[in-house]
């Protein structure tokens, strides 16, 4: 196992390994990188890097769908666990695993580095040199409000007391060069945080950072509890201190191989109009929202630049691996912590972050005796259901582990068969509802709440499956086996 401390090693694995797609043509610089990316995740091809963007000065790279799946078919989850320091034959659970169990374990804080041997410092723009214009920012979809400054960008912000650093991903729409607009939820990290800064009246410091080592990409977009520095986690993953270095003109710390920094304030009031974006339920955006603005005042980045990017929308993007995987994590984390007998839990990537598997063993009435399927359905949803990250899901399904829950075509067959019609299923009224996922009613998005619902399908008896491997006897499989392809 290997783990890249800058975005440059992790490409060079992934060229290495033959899931590179390099796109040396002049690009324009609207639409044609997003759309390649699209399309690259819609065909599962190699990640695409852009090295000629038409509007930007030469060296100026953009490199598309960073932890999508790879194009390798012999290890699907690759890019996503190549960034977190994993095999990357690792399989979707074992990264399940491997983040859950990271958050159990002491966490190792960053090491700061002195400013002059930082490679992000190897450029530093200030003033009206500091301009997003000088950057290839293309717009993500057809329908977005405008280009958009980060989708697959850490934002760094501090409480004013200093004692929380969070690092996240969230979106941030480019205004004009010295300005953004970014999407602040209250009740996400940035937004409780951005709160505080709101009640002192004095504008939030900002650091924006593309292209990081990949592992601190892939954590700021997943959950991890709050007041828990993402940071020190990353410590955790890689076994090693993240190198960070301080910013130019505003008291925070930045990784110190990013590709791109930019720094400035958060205003205090919403003043500006962003989105809409095509988000990771699979539609076009539509409408936008009062946002607060993401002023521009320092710029600084590594010698020929590579500015990451995600293009969200139908599977399988960076929102279906990444952070289903994540959410995923913090399901299991907390099911456990209940100890609740739990195999995995897993989000299957074309479900859009709507469906939570959640597998639990062939014995799981020995170990919680008297304990009936829909009392266990009712006290998985009671766990789930409180926690943050669960406002992104309203549909869990509580299985057997007789099937691999990674491989769709098992999935829609036991869902199919096992769901009951109207019956077997735990329904929780008034539950808090935001608007990402897709399927509820205006009004239900209008008021914030709507139901959320657990469906046991838990069979009473184990029935054996009419396949390969369970209709045949072993001396019979293993004939065939030696002897396959048969037109030998």
């Amino acid at each position: 196992m290997t783990y890249y401390g800058d975005l440059r090693s992790y490409i060079d694995a992934l060229d290495a390994m033959g899931d590179i797609m390099h796109v040396t043509r002049e690009v324009d610089g609207d639409f044609e990188p997003s759309a390649i990316t699209r399309r690259s995740y819609e065909i599962q091809s190699p990640a695409p890097l852009f090295h000629n963007v038409a509007g930007v000065a030469p060296g100026f790279r953009l490199f598309g769908a960073p932890a999508s799946l790879s194009s390798r078919q012999d290890m699907p989850y690759a890019r996503v666990a190549m960034s977190l320091g994993l095999a990357p034959d690792c399989t979707g659970p074992q990264i399940v695993e491997a983040l859950s169990a990271a958050r159990h374990k002491p966490g190792i804080p960053p090491v700061r580095e002195a400013s002059s041997d930082a490679l992000c410092h190897q450029n530093i723009l200030r003033g009206e040199d500091a301009n997003l214009d000088r950057f290839p920012i293309p717009f993500a979809h057809d329908k977005d409000g405008g280009r958009y400054a980060n989708t697959w960008g850490t934002l760094i912000v501090k409480t004013p007391d200093g004692k929380w650093v969070n690092w996240s991903i969230a979106r941030v729409m480019k205004v004009d060069g010295k300005r953004m607009v970014g999407l602040i939820v209250p009740s996400q990290h940035i937004g409780q945080i951005w709160t505080e800064w709101v009640k002192l009246g004095q504008p939030m410091p900002y650091a924006l950072v593309q292209g990081p080592a990949p592992a601190i990409s892939c954590v700021s977009g997943i959950p991890i509890p709050a007041h828990a520095d993402e940071a020190d986690y990353i410590g955790t993953l890689a076994g090693e201190p993240v190198p960070v270095v301080k910013a130019v003109s505003i008291d925070l710390d930045v990784p110190a191989t990013a590709e791109i920094v930019i720094e400035g304030h958060v205003s205090i009031n919403r003043d500006c109009q962003e989105g809409p974006y095509g988000e990771y339920g699979g539609y076009l955006g539509e409408g936008s929202s009062a946002q607060p603005t993401f002023h521009v005042e320092t710029i600084t980045h590594r010698d020929d630049p590579i500015w990451p990017m995600s293009i969200t929308g139908r599977p399988t993007d960076e929102s279906h691996t990444l952070w289903a995987m994540g959410l995923a994590a913090d399901a299991l984390t907390y099911l456990r912590e209940a100890e609740l007998p739990i195999v995995t839990a897993w989000i299957p990537e074309d479900s859009t972050v709507h469906w939570l598997l959640v597998v639990v063993p062939q014995n799981w009435r020995e170990l919680l005796p008297g304990v009936t399927s829909k009392a266990l359905a009712q006290r998985i949803g009671e766990v789930l259901f409180k926690t943050d990250a669960m406002v992104f899901i309203p549909k869990v399904y509580v299985v057997d582990d007789d099937f691999d829950p990674t491989n769709l075509r098992e999935v829609v067959w036991v869902l199919s068969t096992r769901v009951h019609p109207v019956g077997r299923r735990v329904v929780f009224d008034d539950q808090r509802v935001i608007r990402l996922p897709q399927c509820y009613e205006e009004e239900e998005y209008v008021v914030g709440r709507g139901a959320k619902v657990v469906f046991d399908t838990l069979q009473t008896t184990r029935h054996l499956h009419a396949s390969f491997e369970q209709g045949y006897p072993e001396a019979v499989r293993q004939r065939v086996l030696d002897n396959w392809p048969m037109d030998r």
